[in-house]
């Protein structure tokens, strides 16, 4: 009897050493989980953080290192238990996710960076009108109108548009050249013609020369005539070894960035990586300077920001001209991207030299204080659009523009917008478009972020004495215009050439 027992108790001895050891076993196995878990997380993250080619190495490896010490926690939790380890593994659960939000997010970020670079395409929406009470609806019920076309402006685009208009109906339009866009919309409304064929760009042209154009008039068929801009070039590391121009072009639009349109803002930075110095130009958009691009006449004088209405390559040549430099890049951006960049930012510091209030005509009232500023999106824009309230009007606009874009470089080149790269990557995609590419774009923020260079900045303007002209635009029509001042413009020039040949410019404000 005392033999089987002590038999049976045995038997429950090594019945409950084995229950200990599965047990321990299932232990060790969701423990082990938890850090293959883990560890494939951290490398997929040091995967995306490699592929964004953005961080310097002293970065990277601070990340690797990060990785590591958060993965030995784990480790430590499990290894060195004592009891179920439940709390290493809800830390090593909530860490992983984390880990998988973050490779999600940059993985967007460097999406966002290819949406935005490498722009290389001009987007010209060409319009076929009538007039408002026509009774045309659609295309296919003007096909035997006639048509005012012409070809002195954008002449390209136009006999693009008939082309593919006739191709599409499957005949032949009637057309009936004029001599101006000014002319097509005064032919329209004499009923001389039934319907015109326009780029929209011009339609404040045609509103100038006819009153009423656009509330007396209704479009029934449009389409995009998509260009391919040739600019930019160069190698990944371009833009940290060699002084290089950028033209900042602000559109007067709300639509696609990439359409053709006027430029309100025109703002030229030349930039020198090396001595990592920075002159912001402003032209007013009343500018009378010559034209030079593809699609005018070389030398013909005009607004500014007429140049605008016949692509960026149109204000680049010019302004490059006007200023003696060599203008390969552009970044453009229409009303709603500072809207979006300056709210995802958290809002922006913006220093005003006087105090006023906006305008109507801007669309938003704000009070501007002499002196530092802190604005949202909207009152960014609203202050960037004033002129009527201003003594010296466009020319103070302009310097205005600058003080803005101040205030946003100091925030980006900020190690911080690390942090904020991924929403404003995402929200900007849409609103923001350069030439630059992504490989050199990736390689100008990873030197800022090895070197954390000081960066100085000196803004300057053109400035200029109002008339009346007139425009290759408008050449039927006496315009407003600024006629530049020639020693100002002279002294822009030797600024210019100071950045570009490595010298230190004489008022330059340090960015950080």
């Amino acid at each position: 009897m005392a033999k089987r027992t002590r038999m049976a108790d045995d038997a429950g001895r090594r019945k409950n050493k084995a229950g200990r050891y599965a047990q321990r076993r299932n232990k060790n196995r969701s423990g082990s989980f938890f850090l293959w878990f883990q560890a494939i997380a951290s490398i997929l993250l040091m995967i995306v953080i490699l592929m964004l080619n953005m961080l310097p190495v002293k970065y990277l490896a601070m990340a690797a290192l990060i990785l590591l010490f958060l993965w030995c926690i784990t480790f430590t939790s499990q290894a060195l238990r004592k009891r179920k380890g439940t709390s290493g593994k809800v830390y090593s659960f909530l860490i992983t996710c984390v880990l998988l939000i973050g490779t999600y997010y940059i993985a967007e970020t460097n999406n966002m960076i290819a949406a935005i670079t490498g722009g290389n395409t001009r987007v010209d929406k060409m319009a076929v009108a009538v007039m408002a009470d026509d009774y045309a609806e659609t295309i296919e019920d003007a096909a035997d109108y006639s048509f005012g076309v012409q070809f002195r402006q954008g002449g390209d685009n136009i006999q693009t548009a008939v082309t593919e208009l006739q191709e599409e109906l499957g005949t032949d339009l009637t057309v009936t050249e004029c001599d101006s866009v000014q002319d097509q919309a005064a032919e329209l409304f004499a009923g001389n013609v039934d319907a015109i064929i326009y780029n929209e760009a011009y339609t404040e042209l045609m509103d100038d020369a006819v009153e009423g154009f656009s509330d007396n008039t209704r479009i029934i068929y449009e389409m995009d005539i998509r260009t391919e801009i040739k600019l930019g070039g160069g190698s990944d590391d371009t833009l940290t070894k060699e002084p290089f121009t950028v033209y900042i072009s602000g559109i007067d639009t709300y639509g696609e960035v990439s359409a053709t349109s006027r430029s309100d803002v025109n703002i030229i930075a030349v930039v020198n990586p090396t001595t990592h110095q920075i002159l912001l130009i402003t032209t007013p958009r009343d500018s009378f300077v010559p034209l030079y691009g593809p699609e005018v006449e070389q030398g013909a004088l005009d607004k500014l920001t007429h140049a605008g209405v016949y692509g960026i390559e149109t204000s680049m040549e010019t302004l490059g001209a006007l200023y003696e430099t060599d203008i390969n890049y552009f970044v453009r951006l229409n009303f709603t991207s500072l809207i979006d960049i300056v709210d995802i930012l958290g809002g922006v510091d913006v220093y005003s030299e006087y105090e006023f209030t906006t305008g109507n005509d801007s669309g938003h009232v704000v009070e501007v204080h002499k002196g530092l500023n802190h604005f949202d999106g909207v009152q960014a824009l609203a202050f960037s659009r004033e002129r009527h309230n201003l003594e010296d009007g466009d020319n103070q606009r302009g310097r205005n523009q600058q003080a803005v874009i101040t205030g946003l470089l100091k925030k980006v080149i900020s190690p911080t917008m690390l942090i904020r790269a991924g929403s404003l990557m995402d929200q900007v995609s849409k609103d923001v478009e350069m030439n630059v590419t992504q490989a050199q774009l990736n390689t100008l923020i990873r030197d800022q972020l090895s070197t954390n260079a000081k960066w100085y900045i000196q803004s300057v303007d053109l400035t200029g004495t109002g008339g009346r002209d007139y425009c290759y635009s408008a050449s039927d029509q006496l315009l407003y215009v600024s006629y530049p001042d020639e020693t100002r413009l002279a002294e822009i020039i030797d600024l210019t050439n100071i950045v570009e040949e490595g010298g230190t410019l004489p008022e330059g404000e340090a960015l950080n």
